[in-house]
């Protein structure tokens, strides 16, 4: 039996938008218009970098999405990257967070069961690496992106070689 493909958990404010302006590289058919609606018109959506797509897909993992912005992202961030519609971590009402972790932590881990997984977040602290690493029974890389400029090539870099 082949071991399961690690789950790559992706958030949206901080990672994939970054609290600064960027750079993005625009292919001629990227900048693909998300569905109109609450987010329509949002100018944080520009510091969306469609290329980021392509170079999430390339990695050997399942994505699914880590983001408060739950079924949305799907509606609202996959056309503009580019990715097809993701699984989406369900969060749970479990009350407040354990102490010093961040509320997802443990949600997430509970969402990825028994198989490894990669979380990309700007909120990742070292009690959340200790609490996973105490309480999830496979490996897991909790990376925490600089949110000032979101998902770099570093950090998929990074990525890249916990995974191969």
């Amino acid at each position: 039996m082949t071991a399961p493909r690690p789950l790559i958990l992706l958030d949206v404010d901080g990672v994939l938008i970054p609290l600064r302006a960027r750079r993005v590289t625009v292919r001629p058919d990227a900048r693909a218009r998300p569905p109109r609606g609450e987010h329509d018109g949002n100018p944080l959506l520009e510091r969306l970098d469609p290329a980021d797509g392509e170079r999430l897909l390339s990695l050997p993992g399942d994505l699914a999405w880590a983001t408060s912005w739950m079924a949305e992202a799907n509606e609202v961030i996959a056309p503009i990257l580019g990715l097809p519609d993701l699984p989406v971590v369900d969060w749970p009402d479990d009350g407040p967070p354990l102490p010093g972790t961040h509320w997802k932590t443990v949600g997430i881990s509970r969402w990825a069961a028994d198989r490894p997984f990669v979380w990309l977040d700007d909120e990742i602290t070292d009690a959340d690496r200790r609490w996973v690493a105490a309480h999830h029974p496979r490996p897991a890389l909790l990376h925490r992106v600089d949110p000032s400029i979101g998902l770099t090539g570093g950090d998929l870099a990074a990525v890249r070689r916990w995974l191969d």
